[in-house]
């Protein structure tokens, strides 16, 4: 299967980097992050989740076929949301936080099943015509060499 550079290419390669970054953030960050969520405790899940955004980010970049990479990275978004959801509770403190991080990590999942959308119909989309063994001239390029110095004939000269 080969796609093209299109814009579900070029935006899976944009996940890719940015699946890598989130993904150190909480490797190396766990306690910051689950301190800012409320979510004390969790650190090393949310270390976890980093090695899974690690591998995918690396994964989408290396494939040939991005798409079943993107497609975990739309599940793993569906397990951050079930793993924030109990840090909206009313007695956490960290709250309104918790809440931006749910409407972050939806709007990225949006922005996952988009590019699983772009790639599928660039996989779909036939391939560009190949002109690259032809030359313009239709008589050959060493017919025309030239052709441009001779004196015309065809119109009386």
């Amino acid at each position: 299967m080969t796609y093209r550079n299109g814009t579900g290419t070029a935006l899976a390669r944009a996940l890719g980097w940015f699946s890598i970054g989130l993904g150190a953030a909480e490797l190396l960050a766990p306690r910051s992050l689950a301190s800012m969520l409320g979510m004390q405790g969790r650190e090393r899940l949310l270390q976890t989740y980093g090695v899974r955004e690690v591998a995918s980010g690396m994964a989408i970049l290396a494939a040939r076929d991005p798409s079943p990479w993107v497609w975990s990275r739309v599940a793993g978004d569906a397990l951050d949301l079930a793993t924030l959801a109990p840090a909206l509770d009313e007695s956490n403190p960290r709250r309104e936080a918790a809440a931006i991080a749910v409407g972050a990590v939806t709007a990225v999942m949006l922005v996952d099943l988009l590019c699983t959308r772009e790639l599928s119909r660039e996989r779909e989309r036939p391939p560009p015509r190949d002109y690259s063994d032809r030359s313009g001239f239709p008589q050959g390029v060493d017919r025309a060499r030239g052709i441009a110095r001779q004196p015309t004939t065809a119109m009386g000269g």
